[in-house]
């Protein structure tokens, strides 16, 4: 739930109320109406206008700044790989961020001598 005098963004128009799509806003009150659709009641400075509208319709500006800077940030990683033909790196970026997986270190056994090998199946035979 948005606190009181938060700075919001209007994104969508689900009730066709002709909401200024992309304006600022800031939530002043809630509507606290059960049988009621809508969430808050916002008020945008730049239409001097209130409007009620649901959760669905508006979005915090610190929110929608962070997706913007992810995006802006991936963008620049896929040039940057593209540029140094970094193969690794552009493969890593275009199959989404998934945390990079820890390699599993092989175990390069060294090539045991015939005396060696039969000692430890004697070994392990014993036990």
């Amino acid at each position: 739930m948005l606190k009181l005098g938060e700075k919001i963004v209007i994104v969508d128009d689900r009730f066709e109320q002709n909401l200024p799509l992309g304006e600022y806003g800031y939530v002043i009150a809630y509507d606290r109406n059960n049988d009621s659709a809508f969430d808050y009641i916002i008020r945008v400075p730049s239409a001097n206008r209130q409007f009620y509208v649901p959760c669905e319709d508006i979005e915090l500006e610190e929110t929608l700044l962070e997706l913007e800077v992810q995006r802006i940030e991936r963008e620049s990683l896929i040039d940057f790989a593209l540029v140094t033909r970094n193969e690794e790196l552009f493969k890593r970026i275009m199959n989404g961020s998934q945390e990079e997986e820890l390699p599993v270190e092989e175990t390069t056994k060294e090539a045991l001598t015939r005396e060696e090998f039969i000692r430890q199946v004697n070994l392990k035979a014993w036990i």
